[in-house]
């Protein structure tokens, strides 16, 4: 069985956040999001890591659609 991964990204003016995790990993990428944000000398704020973190949650509440038979 091969492991699935997700993929977050931000584009805000020539800053690039890309976030690649698996489900296990959310509260990691979560802290990690929260810490950029805190950090003055990366350009993610508390908005951009507010709906960041939200669309993690919505992911991993949102069944997988792979193992969903019709």
């Amino acid at each position: 069985m091969t492991q699935e991964l997700n993929v977050l990204a931000l584009i805000k003016g020539e800053e690039r956040f890309i976030f690649v995790y698996d489900d296990d990993s959310t509260d990691v990428l979560i802290d990690d999001i929260r810490d950029k944000a805190a950090d003055p000398a990366v350009a993610l704020n508390w908005f951009d890591a507010a709906v960041l973190t939200e669309r993690v949650r919505n992911v991993s509440n949102q069944p997988n659609a792979d193992l969903m038979e019709d």
